[in-house]
C-alpha cells in the first residue's frame, strides 16, 4: 500500500490544529468570560425637543398686553405697547417705555376687546427707559406673571406680544430665542448721533418692530422676563432685538409708583469724548502725540461740585471709574450711575502725561 504524499499529511495536521484551537478558544471564553470583556462607561444626556408651539404660554400673557397711544394737544405723536404689571381693587399699573410716552400730555390704552380708556402717567425715567401708567381696574384683565431673567439660558425660547407698526397689527406674537445676556448697548437719548448712555440688556432674535417698544418678552412658560425697548436697524442686520431685564424694570417701576423721584449722582463737569476732541485744536496734538484713543476730557468744572472739591482739573482725561474702563461719556454715565449720593468712587485720570487717581465723594 502506497503512503500518502507528504503535502497531504501536512494539510491534515494543519486542519486538525486549527479545529483544536477554535474549540479551545470557545471553551476558555465560556469558562472565563471576564478575560475578554471591555468595560465602557458612556455618559448620556437626554434632550427632548418638541414642536407643539407656545399657544398655552401666549394665552397667559396675551390679554394683559395693551396698546399705548401718546397724545400731544389731541394729536397722536407715538404708539407702543405695554402690559398690566399689578392691580388692586380699583387701579391697575401698566409698564411701558419712557420713550413711548415721552413728550405727551395725555395717554390712552387699548385692551384686546377694543375698549379704549384714558390713562394717567404716574411717572417715567429716561435712563432706565421705564414708564408707569395707571388706569381703573378692568374686570377680566389680570396682571402678567413675572419670571426671572437671571435663570434664563442662552438658547431658551422667548416670545413677544405687542403692536408692531402701530395698531394695525396689534397683539402680534413673535417667537425666537434668548440670543445673549448682559449686552451693553449704546443709547442716544436725544436726536444727537452721539450715544448718551449704556444699557445692560437681554438680546433676542424674536422679531421686534416699531410699536413693540414697552411690550413684554416672555419665556416658554408665559412669564415676563423683560421689557422690549430697542432693535438694531441697519443694512445686513437681522434678528437683533433688546429688552430691559424684568428685575431692573420692576425696581424702577416700584420706585415710580411709591413716588420716589429718580436721582443720579453727578461729578459736576462738562465733558467731551476723546474721539471727538480731534476736532479741537486745543486737544488734537496732545491726544495724538500720546496715542490716546478713548476716554472723556474734562472741559470745565462747576464751582463747589464733587469734582472741584476733590481736585479734578480742566483738561484731565478720565479713563477709569473704580477700575472700569471709560470709553466715552455714555460709559462714564453707565458706571457713575451704579453708585448713590454719599458714596466715594476712585477716578483715574491722565494729566500732563501722568496717571493720577482721585477719590471723589458723590452728591
Amino acid at each position: 500500500m502506497k503512503k500518502a504524499p507528504k503535502i497531504i499529511t501536512t494539510c491534515f495536521l494543519f486542519i486538525g490544529t486549527f479545529i483544536l484551537g477554535i474549540t479551545s478558544t470557545f471553551f476558555i471564553i465560556d469558562k472565563y468570560p471576564s478575560l475578554f470583556q471591555e468595560t465602557i462607561t458612556k455618559l448620556e444626556k437626554n434632550v427632548t425637543i418638541t414642536e407643539n408651539g407656545i399657544a398655552d404660554a401666549v394665552d397667559k400673557v396675551y390679554d394683559s398686553v395693551i396698546v399705548v397711544s401718546t397724545y400731544k394737544q389731541n394729536q397722536v405723536i407715538s404708539t407702543g405697547s405695554g402690559f398690566i404689571y399689578k392691580t388692586n381693587e380699583s387701579e391697575a399699573y401698566l409698564i411701558t417705555n419712557h420713550h413711548v410716552v415721552d413728550g405727551g400730555n395725555s395717554f390712552k390704552i387699548t385692551y384686546t376687546d377694543g375698549d379704549e380708556v384714558e390713562a394717567t402717567l404716574v411717572g417715567s425715567d429716561e435712563y432706565s427707559d421705564i414708564a408707569v401708567l395707571k388706569v381703573e381696574t378692568k374686570e377680566g384683565y389680570e396682571a402678567v406673571e413675572i419670571g426671572n431673567s437671571n435663570t434664563m439660558r442662552v438658547g431658551d425660547t422667548t416670545f413677544t406680544v405687542g403692536a408692531p407698526l402701530g395698531d394695525v397689527y396689534s397683539w402680534t406674537v413673535t417667537r425666537g430665542i434668548l440670543s445673549g445676556k448682559e449686552r451693553l448697548v449704546e443709547v442716544s437719548l436725544s436726536n444727537s448721533y452721539q450715544p448718551d448712555y449704556i444699557m445692560n440688556v437681554l438680546q433676542t432674535d424674536s422679531p421686534v418692530n416699531s410699536g413693540n417698544s414697552g411690550g413684554p418678552i416672555s419665556n416658554s412658560n408665559g412669564e415676563v422676563i423683560g421689557v422690549v425697548n430697542a432693535k438694531i436697524s441697519s443694512t445686513g442686520v437681522e434678528g437683533i432685538g433688546f429688552a430691559i431685564p424684568i428685575e431692573v424694570a420692576i425696581e424702577k417701576a416700584e420706585q415710580i409708583i411709591n413716588g420716589n423721584k429718580s436721582s443720579y449722582p453727578y461729578l459736576g463737569v462738562s465733558m467731551l469724548n476723546v474721539e471727538d476732541a480731534r476736532n479741537y485744536i486745543n486737544y488734537r496734538r496732545y491726544i495724538t502725540d500720546n496715542n490716546i484713543t478713548s476716554g472723556v476730557i474734562v472741559i470745565d468744572i462747576e464751582k463747589d461740585s464733587p469734582a472741584s472739591k476733590n481736585g479734578m482739573q480742566s483738561g484731565d482725561i478720565i479713563t477709569e471709574i473704580n477700575g472700569k474702563e471709560i470709553k466715552n461719556v455714555a460709559y462714564l454715565r453707565y458706571e457713575l450711575y451704579k453708585y448713590k449720593s454719599g458714596e466715594t468712587i476712585k477716578v483715574k485720570v491722565l494729566r500732563d502725561k501722568n496717571t493720577k487717581e482721585i477719590s471723589i465723594k458723590l452728591t
